[in-house]
């Protein structure tokens, strides 16, 4: 029985993970949060993979704050790239497989069209830049590695746009939302499952992939499309994004191209607005 490490063993993607997880009786999950394993003590994070005998190492640990990064540098910087160096060199001393998830904000958003993971990354933001770095140290530390790239990630647990929405659905007559944000809405539970069949494949196909949704939206469209799901009754305003003013730069286009992720593990992916549905059925039965 395979011995898998999911750090960030209390958030979102990683109980994501743990559902899908009841579907793998060959595999042994451990799940780590910052309280059982600090990703960044790099002895702490040797004994922890030697001592569990670990033969797939899944990242979800990360500093997502996306703009208190922008005074938290440092901080991000130490999870988002020291944490993932040390899990990687680790992978590579013990032979494990590395999986790095990133992010479509290591793009700067001026391309119209969907972004491939060949294409030229400048983050406009320094949990981009930080999340870049991630990539780069995996790349360059361990062999066996995939990096992953996804974006506007959601799901029934933690805190996320969508469990925000559907809470001030409630609290509010009329809510402004930027419109000229573009990408695609990623159901976490969705993500869960490429990164299983990665697992069960035992793939050696190592290298950098983009995953989200099929589809496009703007954050103003996949507002509009929870409170529709919902029955919820809400005007919803289109803004633009110098009308929200925040401390750090989003990229306006951060579409991805997911050929590559597609063609190589001979997947179909959903639409954003059909996992949208999943999604929120799980919720009303919480």
């Amino acid at each position: 029985m395979k011995n898998i490490l999911v750090t960030g063993g209390k958030g979102q993607l990683a109980l994501c993970i743990k559902d899908v997880e009841k579907n793998l009786p060959d595999f042994n999950f451990i799940y780590a949060d910052y309280d059982e394993l600090d990703i960044t003590k790099e002895e702490e994070v040797k004994f922890f993979l030697e001592k569990e005998k670990i033969e797939y190492c899944i990242n979800c640990a990360a500093y997502t704050a996306v703009d208190n990064a922008e005074s938290e540098g440092e901080t991000a910087k130490e999870v988002n790239e020291t944490g993932a160096r040390f899990l990687a060199e680790s992978c590579e001393k013990y032979n494990a497989v590395f999986i790095q998830i990133s992010t479509d904000f290591v793009f700067d958003g001026k391309q119209s069209f969907p972004y491939t993971e060949t294409d030229k990354t400048t983050p406009l933001s320094v949990y981009g830049v930080t999340k870049l770095y991630g990539e780069n140290v995996t790349i360059s530390s361990v062999q066996k590695h995939f990096i992953i790239r996804t974006s506007w990630l959601y799901s029934e647990y933690g805190n996320n746009f969508l469990k925000t929405m559907l809470r001030l659905g409630e609290e509010r007559e009329e809510l402004s939302i930027v419109c000229d944000q573009i990408g695609t809405p990623t159901y976490a539970g969705d993500l869960a499952k490429i990164i299983s069949k990665i697992i069960i494949e035992d793939s050696s196909s190592y290298g950098t992939y983009h995953y989200s949704n099929e589809g496009v939206a703007s954050w103003y469209d996949f507002a509009k499309a929870i409170f529709e799901e919902s029955d919820i009754k809400i005007k919803v305003l289109p803004i633009k994004t110098e009308a929200y003013p925040t401390p750090a730069k989003r990229p306006s286009y951060s579409v991805m191209d997911k050929t590559k992720i597609k063609e190589t593990f001979k997947i179909e992916i959903p639409y954003w607005r059909d996992s949208l549905r999943k999604a929120l059925s799980k919720i009303h039965k919480i």
